[in-house]
């Protein structure tokens, strides 16, 4: 079984102190083979502000990769964000912005969706797509999407849609994509996609915001996904007064290119 902890907009610059201990210990007790962390490490992309995020990180002692978000570019100082967006998160997080990771029946394939020319809406860069893709084709087990922003808009986002997302998802399914992990919403949903063409096929898991003070209407959370063969289990830990506390997992098995519920 491979253990995956997924973290995402844990917004340093804006976190909640008193949540810092209980995510960590929560991870700790989860025993992750890897915490995945779909993007905004910061709030405004300051050196301080990436500098915390990343001793976070390092002190959880687990192997993590990140992608970046539209919050980890700099945003008032519009030369850097036009000319180096991302020099900040490459000076301290890595200068790998779509890493990839693998363990046995696991392909995790990160994408960088962070666009520049936008605040909010994100954009698939097409390099990024045909790796992600030719990685899938050679795959036979979970193949996992890491990004930042949503491929698909649920119904009561009021975010502008990524660019390029539609098609992108399309060639995903094609490859054998089955799962995307992101944020951006601080909204927790896990549940196949509503787009016609991909049903069943794929699952999506939004995870809020790790430890923002910026909750719209949620608590923080965070998700544990255990994969075992065909199966899938996803449990969401959410933030309560004595730390953060499991929800009953929502438990998947993937057969003949489609995921039922158990």
């Amino acid at each position: 079984m491979t253990r995956i902890v997924h973290i995402s907009d844990l917004h340093f610059g804006r976190e909640r102190p008193e949540l810092l201990e209980p995510l960590r210990l929560a991870i700790l007790q989860a025993k992750p083979d890897l915490v995945a962390v779909s993007g905004d490490l910061t709030q405004r992309a300051r050196n301080r502000q990436f500098r915390a995020a990343v001793a976070f990180l390092d002190g959880l002692d687990r192997d993590w990769i990140c992608v970046p978000g539209n919050h980890d570019m700099p945003l008032d100082v519009v030369w850097h964000r036009m000319l180096w967006p991302f020099r900040r998160y490459k000076r301290h997080v890595s200068g790998n912005l779509a890493p990839v990771w693998q363990a046995p029946g696991v392909c995790l394939q990160g994408f960088n969706t962070a666009d520049p020319w936008q605040w909010q809406a994100g954009k698939v860069r097409r390099w990024q797509l045909w790796r992600a893709c030719s990685a899938f084709r050679e795959h036979t087990g979970l193949n996992i999407v890491l990004a930042h922003h949503p491929f698909e808009e649920p119904e009561h986002s009021d975010k502008a849609a990524m660019k390029r997302a539609g098609p992108a998802l399309r060639a995903l399914n094609d490859a054998g994509a089955n799962l995307i992990l992101s944020g951006h919403l601080h909204k927790w949903q896990a549940a196949p996609f509503v787009t016609p063409e991909i049903g069943q096929s794929m699952l999506q898991v939004h995870v809020g915001t790790g430890l923002s003070n910026r909750l719209r209407g949620e608590e923080n959370d965070f998700a544990v996904l255990d994969v075992s063969e065909n199966r899938l289990a996803i449990t969401r830990m959410v933030a309560r007064m004595s730390g953060f506390e499991a929800e009953l997992p929502l438990k998947f098995a993937y057969a003949d290119g489609s995921w039922s519920a158990l």
